[in-house]
C-alpha cells in the first residue's frame, strides 16, 4: 500500500452515503491511534471507531504527527465501524530518523510501516453496561511491514524480521456518571519499536505479552483528557550496537477535543524513551498531534 492507494480509500470511504444517521456519543469510540485502531495515540481500546452504532456503520479517516527531539514519525489512515461489532483499518507510518541516518551511515533514512488491523468486540458495551462493572472486550490483530530502506543489512545482522502480527485483547470501561474511561490492553507482540526496527532479533524472539493502560477524564460532551502508558519489549542484541537498542516504555499525557460531530482534534506531549541509545542518549520527548474525520 502507497499514499496514493491510502488516499484513494480514503477518498471512497468519505465518499459513500452512510447507512443511517450515525449516532454515538462523541469521543466514546475513542480516536486513531498510530497503528489505525481506534483507541487513545498510543494503545487501542476495546471500542470500534466511527461514529456508527449498533446496527449501522460508519468510516474514519486520520492524520497525525509526532516530533521529539531526533526524530518525527506522521500517520495516515482509515478505519471502518460496522454495527458496534467489528472494525477494520489500514495505516502508513513514516519515521524520519534525522541526524540517527548519517550517523549509521545511511543519510536521508527514512522506516515506512503498512498496518492493516481488524478488531472485534466480543462482549460488553460501553455505553449501555456504563451502570455496572462489565466492561467493553474487544479482540485484534495487526499485521505489520516495514520497508527499512538502507537500515536493512544491520536489522538482517540483528535478526530482526520484516514483518509480523500482533493479537491483543482491551478492555474498556466507561463510567459516565463520572465522566470517566479506563482501558486496559494486553498485546501479544514481536515488534522492536512498534516494527519500525522489524520484528523479533537475536537477543529475543519469542512473543512476549506486554501492558498497556489509558486513562481519560471526559470534561463534558466536547473535551476530554488523560493519560497513556506501553509496556516495550527487548529483542535485539545489545552487544551489536555498544549500548545497544534497548527498549524504553512509551507514555503521553493527552486532550482530546470534538468541535463537531465528524471532527475531533488530539493533542499530546508524549515520551518515547531512548529509540537508539547508541546514537541519540537523550530521551525522545515531544508533541503529538492528530487530526480524525468520523462519520
Amino acid at each position: 500500500m502507497n499514499h496514493k492507494h491510502l488516499l484513494a480509500c480514503c477518498a471512497l470511504l468519505l465518499a459513500l452515503p452512510a447507512a443511517a444517521a450515525t449516532d454515538k456519543l462523541l469521543l466514546t469510540g475513542g480516536v486513531s491511534t498510530i497503528d489505525g485502531a481506534a483507541g487513545g495515540g498510543l494503545t487501542p481500546w476495546g471500542v470500534i471507531g466511527s461514529n456508527a452504532s449498533a446496527g449501522q456503520w460508519g468510516a474514519t479517516a486520520f492524520a497525525s504527527a509526532a516530533k521529539t527531539r531526533d526524530y518525527r514519525l506522521t500517520v495516515a489512515g482509515v478505519a471502518v465501524g460496522i454495527d458496534d461489532r467489528f472494525e477494520l483499518s489500514l495505516a502508513r507510518q513514516v519515521f524520519d530518523t534525522g541526524a540517527t541516518g548519517p550517523a549509521l551511515g545511511v543519510p536521508g533514512l527514512k522506516l515506512r510501516q503498512d498496518i492493516a488491523g481488524a478488531k472485534w468486540r466480543v462482549a460488553g458495551d460501553a455505553i449501555l453496561d456504563s451502570d455496572t462493572w462489565m466492561p467493553q472486550i474487544a479482540l485484534g490483530v495487526l499485521a505489520k511491514r516495514v520497508n527499512a530502506g538502507g537500515l536493512a543489512p544491520t536489522l538482517d545482522a540483528l535478526g530482526a524480521r520484516r514483518d509480523g502480527v500482533e493479537l491483543y485483547v482491551s478492555a474498556t470501561k466507561l463510567l459516565i456518571a463520572q465522566g470517566l474511561l479506563l482501558n486496559g490492553t494486553l498485546r501479544a507482540t514481536q515488534a522492536n519499536q512498534n516494527g519500525l526496527l522489524g520484528f523479533g532479533g537475536t537477543a529475543h524472539d519469542q512473543v512476549k505479552l506486554m501492558p498497556e493502560l489509558s486513562l481519560a477524564w471526559l470534561i463534558n460532551r466536547r473535551l476530554a483528557v488523560g493519560a497513556e502508558y506501553r509496556r516495550k519489549p527487548d529483542n535485539l542484541n545489545p552487544s551489536l550496537l555498544g549500548a545497544g537498542l534497548k527498549e524504553d516504555d512509551w507514555w503521553d499525557v493527552f486532550v482530546a477535543w470534538a468541535p463537531a460531530k465528524h471532527v475531533s482534534l488530539t493533542a499530546a506531549y508524549l515520551d518515547l524513551g531512548r529509540i537508539v541509545p547508541a546514537v541519540q542518549a537523550r530521551r525522545q520527548t515531544g508533541a503529538y498531534l492528530s487530526l480524525q474525520l468520523a462519520y
